[in-house]
C-alpha cells in the first residue's frame, strides 16, 4: 500500500476551451431556443439570473486511506456445562442481549443436591468426633495417678531421711530403715512409670484431635465440592453481551465425558476491529496524532460491507510489536463503541484511517464541478458578476467537496446552484454560501 499523493494536472489549450465554451453555449441556448424566437430582441433585455456561489477555501487537512478490516468481540465465552446432569430448561433468547450473571440454562440437580446433605451429615460426624478427642479425660486420669505415685514417693523420702539416723544410732532395727528404703525405690519407679502414661496419653489426645480436625477439613470440602456442583445446575454468564445459538436442547444429558459446549457469549460493546497497516501510513498516522493534527476521538472510521459509514468513530488501542517481513503490514487493534449492537463479530468493511496531509489545498463543492466532453470544469462568477468557463484538475474527494488541483484560486467564486441557468459570459446575481470543510478524506486511487 503506497501513502504517496501525486495529481497530474491536464494542461488544456485556449482552443479547447473555446470548444468547451461552445458546446456549453449551444447545450443551454438550445434549451431555450423557442423562446428566444419568439421573444426576439427582447430577450437581450432579461434581467440577471440569480445564483448561488461558494468561495473556493483554502485549508490544510488529513488525506485518507481505506484498509480492509475484521470485526470481532471484545471478549468471549463459552458456556460450558461443568457437571453431568439433564438439561432441563433453557432461560434466555438466542441472540439477543444478556446481562453478567443472568441464568441461561438450568440442569437436573436432584442428585447433586442428596450428595450436599450426604456431605454436610459426613461433616456433623467429623466435628463430633473432633468435640470427643479434644476431652482430656484420659489425660487427667494419667495426670491423677501421676500425682498420687509423687505422693508416695514424697512419703518414702520422708520415711528414709527419719530412719537413716536411727538406724545408724541402732535406736531402730535395721530392718525398718531397709524397707524404707526399698519403698523409696519402688515409688520413684512408679513415678517414672506414671510420667511415661502420661505422656503417652498426650500424645494419643494430640494425635487424635488432628486426625478429627483433618475429618472435618475433609468433610468441609465435600460439602463445598457438593454445593458447587448444586451450583453449577445453574448455568450462568460471567459477562454480558449477545448469547449465540444453544447447541444443546433441554432434554439431553450434558457433561458425560467433558464439559458441553451449551452456547457462546460475546461482548460486542465496544467492538474491535482489526487491521493490517502499511509501515509508512503508520508512522505517518501517529506522527500526525502526536503533532494535534487529528480530533481526538474522530481518527478512524469505519465502513460497512454495504458502503454506509458506522456512526461511532474509533480509536487504535494496540500496535503490535513488529512489522510482519512477508508483508511489510502492521497489524493494528482498533476500538468502535458499538451500543446498539450492529457490528457483530465476524464482519468485514474498511477502516478509514489518516494517511498524509494536503498542505493548503484547494476545496470546491462537489455539486459545483460538471463534466464537459470528458473535461471538469467550474463555473467562476468574476468581480463584475460575469460568468467564466474554467477547467480543473481534481484530486481528492473531502466530505461533499474535492481538493482541486489546477484551475482555480482560493477566495474565487463557483456556482454551486443554478448552473443550469447560466452560460459562459452572462452575468448573474450571485448570493454566497460558505462550503463545510468538515468530515473526512479519501486517498485516491484507495
Amino acid at each position: 500500500m503506497s501513502s504517496s499523493f501525486v495529481y497530474h494536472s491536464r494542461p488544456i489549450g485556449p482552443s479547447k476551451i473555446a470548444v468547451l465554451t461552445a458546446a456549453t453555449a449551444i447545450l443551454l441556448a438550445g434549451c431555450g431556443s423557442d423562446k428566444t424566437e419568439e421573444k426576439g430582441v427582447s430577450a437581450l433585455a432579461a434581467p440577471a439570473v440569480s445564483v448561488v456561489v461558494a468561495p473556493v477555501v483554502q485549508k490544510t487537512l488529513p488525506l485518507f486511506t481505506e484498509l480492509t478490516a475484521r470485526t470481532d468481540a471484545t471478549e468471549s465465552v463459552e458456556i460450558r456445562a461443568r457437571v453431568k446432569a439433564f438439561l432441563q430448561t433453557q432461560s434466555y433468547a438466542e441472540g439477543t442481549m444478556v446481562k453478567a450473571g443472568q441464568v441461561l440454562f438450568t440442569l437436573d440437580k436432584r442428585e447433586y443436591e442428596a450428595q450436599l446433605m450426604q456431605a454436610n451429615a459426613q461433616l456433623a460426624k467429623a466435628r463430633s468426633d473432633l468435640a470427643q478427642a479434644q476431652e482430656r479425660t484420659t489425660v487427667d486420669i494419667a495426670q491423677a495417678n501421676l500425682g498420687i505415685a509423687l505422693a508416695q514417693l514424697n512419703k518414702t523420702d520422708q520415711d528414709v531421711k527419719r530412719l537413716k539416723p536411727l538406724a545408724e544410732q541402732h535406736a531402730v532395727p535395721q530392718q525398718d530403715y531397709d524397707n524404707a528404703a526399698a519403698n523409696q525405690q519402688a515409688a520413684k519407679a512408679d513415678v517414672e512409670g506414671r510420667q511415661a502414661a502420661l505422656n503417652t496419653s498426650k500424645v494419643n489426645q494430640t494425635a487424635a484431635i488432628q486426625q478429627a480436625q483433618a475429618a472435618v477439613e475433609a468433610a468441609k470440602a465435600s460439602v463445598r465440592q457438593a454445593e458447587l456442583n448444586v451450583e453449577y445446575c445453574s448455568v450462568t454468564t460471567p459477562i454480558g453481551g449477545i448469547a449465540g445459538i444453544r447447541q444443546v436442547a433441554p432434554g439431553n444429558l450434558v457433561g458425560q465425558t467433558e464439559a458441553t459446549l451449551l452456547t457462546t457469549v460475546s461482548n460486542v460493546n465496544p467492538m474491535r476491529v482489526y487491521v493490517s497497516i502499511s509501515e509508512s501510513d503508520y508512522l505517518m498516522y501517529q506522527r500526525m496524532r502526536d503533532q494535534g493534527k487529528l480530533k481526538k476521538g474522530s481518527e478512524l472510521e469505519l465502513i460497512l460491507v454495504d458502503g454506509s459509514v458506522f456512526p461511532k468513530k474509533g480509536r487504535i488501542i494496540i500496535a503490535d510489536r513488529a512489522v510482519d517481513l512477508k508483508t511489510g503490514t502492521l497489524s493494528i487493534v482498533a476500538e468502535f463503541p458499538n451500543p446498539n449492537a450492529l457490528m457483530r463479530p465476524g464482519q468485514f468493511g474498511r477502516v478509514r484511517l489518516a494517511a498524509t496531509v494536503a498542505e493548503n489545498a484547494l476545496l470546491v463543492p462537489q455539486k459545483s464541478v460538471s463534466e464537459i466532453q470528458g473535461t471538469k470544469v467550474v463555473y467562476i462568477v468574476g468581480p463584475d458578476n460575469k460568468v467564466a468557463l474554467r477547467t480543473v484538475t481534481l484530486g481528492n474527494r473531502v466530505d461533499t467537496n474535492y481538493i482541486v488541483t489546477d484551475g482555480v484560486k482560493a477566495g474565487e467564486l463557483v456556482i454551486i446552484e443554478g448552473l443550469q441557468k447560466a452560460r459562459p459570459g452572462d452575468t448573474v446575481n450571485p448570493t454566497e454560501k460558505p462550503i463545510t470543510t468538515e468530515g473526512t478524506s479519501e486517498k485516491k486511487g484507495e
